[in-house]
């Protein structure tokens, strides 16, 4: 399992634009968000981790690996996203 934080992720927007651009990389892929959080936890036999990172990238965010699926900071930093950051 992969786990990134997109911390520019605000919305439910955001959620579908990052689960579409997993999804064109590995249209199987078991994708969790937890928006509150700003983590993206992606299931894959498929593809690797660069390749999500640079798929969310290419969507408009700012994805940074997780080690071990640590739990995301109490404060997150806004950097942008979509229409609500």
């Amino acid at each position: 399992m992969v786990t990134f934080e997109v911390t520019d992720m605000t919305c439910g927007h955001c959620v579908s634009a990052i689960t579409k651009a997993v999804r064109s990389v590995d249209r199987s892929a078991k994708v969790e968000v937890d928006l509150h959080a700003h983590q993206v936890r992606i299931e894959s036999t498929e593809a690797d981790a660069q390749e999500f990172s640079e798929a969310i990238a290419e969507a408009g965010y700012t994805p940074v690996p997780i080690a071990g699926a640590a739990p995301a900071s109490a404060t997150p930093v806004r950097r942008g996203g979509c229409c609500c950051g």
